[in-house]
């Protein structure tokens, strides 16, 4: 039998917080937290929200491989709203789960998890699916043991997965970062052991995270990028660091955290 990587947890808000005007800080715990584990780094997770109406998310039936088959399958109108986050930190004595949220406004545009997360208060239930062991597919920034120097971009949907990698990072590990925020007052402390020089993007104000990528100055060496936000963002600087820098296109890790346009569930949708 395959040992499980994953496993649901149900969870409850213990608090929550404005981290910046673009994110609001969720603090989650569970009676068996204390088994889930994080591989570091930008570590992803499921989460499983409750419906308007309902005290506790709807959850498949099954706990194993088939779980998203059938939740696919349960009315769209019960069944629990799904979306991928990232860990920004966990914690033991007590057990604790910070999940950092976007704001994207306050009407409709706002989302459910959004809206979930600036109305949540300290009890409100919710579900996770997330890892047990490290080593979990969960994982994406996977530097390359010759990796002389990394390249980071995000915008506000990847700023907890960069403050992750930063984290992570050892110490001296040359970093190129560039975060395209919307408000100044997003600009927080990104603590880290790297060398990494860190360049903040006020959106609107300053040059889009393309252009300061385009025109910047990148160390010698061999590189290794993890570049992560809006999905059209993305391919087009994946596109320069290949084409225009010449970095070998296996040691790029490229995440479209989000499409401008679409919502999560029209995007679930085009999968299915």
């Amino acid at each position: 039998m395959t040992t499980p990587t994953y496993r649901f947890f149900d969870v409850h808000v213990v608090r929550t917080r404005h981290v910046s005007p673009s994110l609001i800080r969720v603090t989650l715990t569970g009676d068996r937290l204390r088994e889930l584990v994080t591989g570091g780094r930008d570590q992803r997770f499921k989460l499983f929200l409750p419906r308007p109406g309902q005290d506790a998310p709807v959850l498949p039936d099954v706990r194993d491989e088939r779980w998203y088959a059938e939740w696919r399958a349960q009315d769209p109108a019960v069944r629990s709203v799904m979306r991928t986050y990232t860990v920004r930190e966990l914690r033991r004595d007590p057990d604790e789960l910070d999940v950092d949220f976007v704001q994207h406004g306050a009407g409709p545009e706002a989302g459910p998890a959004s809206h979930w997360s600036r109305t949540a208060r300290p009890g409100d239930r919710a579900a996770l699916l997330a890892p047990v062991v490290e080593d979990n597919g969960g994982v994406d920034y996977q530097p390359p043991a010759d990796t002389g120097w990394t390249l980071l971009t995000a915008d506000e949907s990847a700023l907890p997965a960069v403050a992750g990698i930063l984290s992570w990072l050892p110490p001296g590990m040359p970093a190129k970062v560039w975060i395209e925020v919307p408000h100044e007052d997003d600009v927080t402390p990104l603590p880290t052991a790297a060398d990494a020089d860190i360049t903040w993007l006020i959106r609107g104000k300053d040059p889009t995270v393309v252009d300061a990528v385009r025109t910047a100055s990148l160390p010698d060496g061999t590189p290794y990028a993890w570049i992560a936000g809006e999905a059209g963002t993305i391919r087009t600087l994946r596109r320069h660091l290949v084409n225009d820098r010449a970095v070998d296109r296996t040691r790029i890790t490229f995440t479209g955290y989000w499409r401008k346009g679409k919502t999560e569930e029209e995007l679930l949708a085009e999968l299915s």
